[in-house]
C-alpha cells in the first residue's frame, strides 16, 4: 500500500511540477556530450542525468527530502532508481561505442 501511495504521489508531483523549456536556459550545461573518456565517467554521467532529472521535475527541496526518507528504506524503490541509472548508462555506452 505504501508503494502505491508513493507512486501516486510521485505521479502527481511529476504532473504538477513539469519543467518548462525555458528552465534549461538557466541551468548549467552538465551534459555537453554523451562522449566520455572511460566507462566510469559514463556511469557518473548517468547518475548525474538521473539526479538532474529528478531536480528538474521536483523543484521543492523539502518535498525531495521528505520523499528521500521514504525510498531510502524501500529496497524496491532503490532498485527502481538503479534501473533508471542503468538505462541512462546504456545510452551513454552506445554513444561511446562501448569504449572500444
Amino acid at each position: 500500500m505504501k508503494n502505491v501511495l508513493l507512486s501516486i504521489g510521485i505521479t502527481l508531483m511529476l504532473i504538477s511540477n513539469v519543467a518548462v523549456a525555458g528552465d534549461t536556459a538557466k541551468s548549467k550545461d552538465y551534459m555537453p556530450s554523451l562522449i566520455t573518456a572511460t566507462p566510469l565517467e559514463g556511469r557518473m554521467l548517468a547518475v548525474t542525468i538521473v539526479r538532474k532529472t529528478v531536480g528538474t521535475i521536483q523543484h521543492n527541496g523539502d518535498i525531495k527530502h521528505k520523499l528521500r526518507a521514504v525510498y531510502a528504506e524501500d529496497p524496491v524503490m532503490l532498485m527502481r532508481a538503479v534501473e533508471l541509472v542503468n538505462l541512462e548508462f546504456r545510452i551513454i555506452a552506445e554513444a561511446n561505442n562501448y569504449w572500444r
